[in-house]
């Protein structure tokens, strides 16, 4: 019983390993305007967890996130789409009125480890969360040195004050302009931000300031939207959903 119990483990450890990954891809949707977007997904019966969910902060507007491990997953689950479509359909339409991503309106990103914070975490912690904190980058080509410095800064700054709040950052390779990138932070509850909110202890206080610094000699904007995660507009998988089923398989109202 032993030596079966030994291989079961060492069976599901490449599994566990894989699962705690994050999406090599992002394609992300913005203002969608379908009333039942994750009826789409199930009706072209992608293989695609998809993430649907409504902004707290800024414009009132709605996002889709589906997470691929390749391109070839983005173009089977476009065909299956178009195939699903009626034809006598529109295509979805969307508005956006922001200065950082204008004039895109579907983009994707490709996953950078290098720029994530403990992108393992944040990972598990999907489908728990109930809220993503999404930061949208912008810099100049020729800044991306100076930009990975002053990201390591505040990862700095979040181990030095032991914040909570992995993230995962994504560049994006298409459908918005060069130098975008996108960090992912999710979050169980918004009072999880509370603990960024608490003052920087002297120690920590050197680390800040280089970052401050950092930031300020690079041509940078930046755009913050936190997110709430909406299970009637998702698309997600049985095994995403056996994370937190009570939540992901509620009936809509």
């Amino acid at each position: 019983m032993t030596t079966k119990l030994i291989l079961l483990i060492l069976s599901c450890w490449p599994i566990a390993q894989i699962r705690a990954d994050p999406p090599l891809l992002l394609r992300v949707i913005r203002n969608v305007q379908d009333v039942e977007p994750s009826r789409t997904y199930a009706d072209a019966r992608t293989a695609v967890n998809v993430l649907g969910m409504r902004a707290v902060s800024g414009l009132d507007e709605a996002w889709l996130i589906e997470m691929h491990d390749s391109f070839a997953s983005i173009e089977e689950v476009d065909q299956s789409l178009a195939s699903a479509r009626p034809r006598n359909s529109h295509r979805r339409t969307y508005q956006l009125s922001d200065d950082v991503l204008a004039p895109a309106r579907l983009f994707i990103a490709l996953y950078r480890p290098g720029l994530s914070y403990r992108p393992d975490e944040a990972t598990k912690n999907l489908p728990k969360a109930r809220y993503l904190l999404v930061s949208v980058y912008r810099i100049r080509p020729g800044d991306e040195a100076a930009f990975a410095d002053m990201i390591k800064l505040r990862r700095a700054r979040s181990d030095s004050i032991n914040l909570d709040r992995p993230e995962v950052a994504y560049e994006v390779v298409a459908g918005a302009m060069s130098g975008t990138y996108i960090f992912v932070a999710p979050f169980p509850a918004l009072k999880t931000l509370d603990d960024g909110l608490a003052r920087t202890p002297n120690y920590a206080e050197g680390v800040r300031d280089a970052g401050k610094k950092a930031a300020a000699q690079t041509n940078i904007s930046q755009e913050r939207m936190l997110l709430r995660i909406e299970p009637g507009l998702s698309y997600v998988s049985e095994e995403f959903a056996a994370g937190d089923p009570e939540f992901w398989n509620q009936k809509p109202k």
